[in-house]
């Protein structure tokens, strides 16, 4: 494969590493989203699922940043494809803030226990309401190019479409991603076990 090629080939490998994470990051997220209005009696799964989405956000940002890096450090092919929409460029990074501040507090909770939240409690819900609202900009932002950057490192028969380089690859960083989290989570449920008391009224 010439230079160039390679290089366009990587830009669009970088998106489709992007469009993978994001679309685990969608299917978490509803999960974790579904436990918030019964979070009394789902503190656990809360607990376990907002542990395991650290690891695939981690591959998000560090997928979104490295096209961040090479477009503004003037890299050709990343230069011709261009930056998102103005609105999510401005946007950018309050979302990054946001996101870290959400789960960083919700990693000091855990830490914490329930009889020690001080105001962590207040800076977690604070930072979910601005997170959720900026997250669902976002998200409608990149809605309809998802599934066509998603889905074909997946496809075994997808034609020239699907035949980019390192798509196992960016397959197994996704799902590397996955299996940390799970891990992450796994190993966290003993510090979860005072959150479970304290709402079971124990």
């Amino acid at each position: 494969m010439s230079a160039p090629r390679k290089t366009r080939a990587g830009v669009a490998g970088n998106a489709r590493l992007t469009a993978g994470a994001a679309a685990l990051l969608l299917l978490l997220l509803a999960a974790e989203g579904a436990t918030i209005p019964f979070i009394g009696r789902l503190i656990g799964p809360h607990i376990f699922i907002g542990m395991l989405l650290i690891p695939p956000v981690a591959l998000k940002l560090a997928s979104t940043g490295y096209r961040f890096a090479r477009y503004y450090a003037g890299a050709g092919a990343y230069r011709r494809k261009g930056p998102p929409a103005l609105l999510l460029r401005l946007m950018a990074p309050a979302v990054i803030v946001s996101t870290v501040a959400l789960l960083g507090t919700g990693v000091g909770l855990l830490l914490a226990g329930p009889g020690s939240v001080g105001p962590l409690l207040f800076l977690h819900k604070a930072s979910f309401a601005v997170w959720f609202v900026l997250m669902s900009v976002h998200v409608l932002g990149h809605i309809l190019e998802m599934p066509s950057l998603a889905t074909p490192d997946w496809r075994r028969a997808g034609g020239r479409e699907a035949q980019l380089a390192g798509a196992g690859l960016r397959i197994t960083a996704v799902a590397t991603s996955l299996i940390a989290g799970l891990a992450l989570a796994l190993a966290s449920v003993s510090l979860a076990a005072p959150w479970l008391s304290a709402s079971l009224g124990g």
